[in-house]
């Protein structure tokens, strides 16, 4: 089976080794292995779940929830609906942060249009008719 280090990881992730091991710490990585001089030894399946920890972190989720999501997972099946359930709220959050950006967006294109037609005319008292 294959195993990687944690620089390996870091740089797959696109994480650096000191957030893997704030993570560590956090106690959102209980499922790395580690050999008997300690060093954590990551498999693929890790390498999942730091995928599944960071969408959630991402959405803004704060790390003590997400150490509850990974007990859940811990425990199995018996929490497969409150996993479900935080998910559906983890989208709605994400379809909300979705909407604001959407209408940051608008404003932002509107300034790039008036500031494109104000340099096309070489004054802004365009916009001031």
């Amino acid at each position: 089976m294959m195993t990687y280090s944690i620089g390996e990881v870091a740089e797959e992730m696109n994480l650096t080794v000191h957030t893997l091991r704030y993570y560590d710490k956090e106690g959102l990585m209980p499922f790395v292995e580690r050999s008997p001089s300690g060093t954590r030894l990551f498999k693929e399946s890790d390498l999942e779940s730091l995928k599944i920890i960071q969408c959630l972190k991402s959405s803004g989720m704060p790390i003590k929830e997400i150490k509850g999501f990974i007990g859940w997972c811990a425990e199995g099946d018996s929490t497969l609906k409150q996993r479900y359930e935080m998910f559906l709220e983890r989208k709605a959050t994400v379809e909300a942060q979705m909407e604001e950006l959407k209408q940051t967006m608008e404003i932002i294109n509107h300034k790039c249009h008036y500031y494109m037609t104000a340099l096309d005319a070489g004054t802004e008292a365009i916009h001031k008719k």
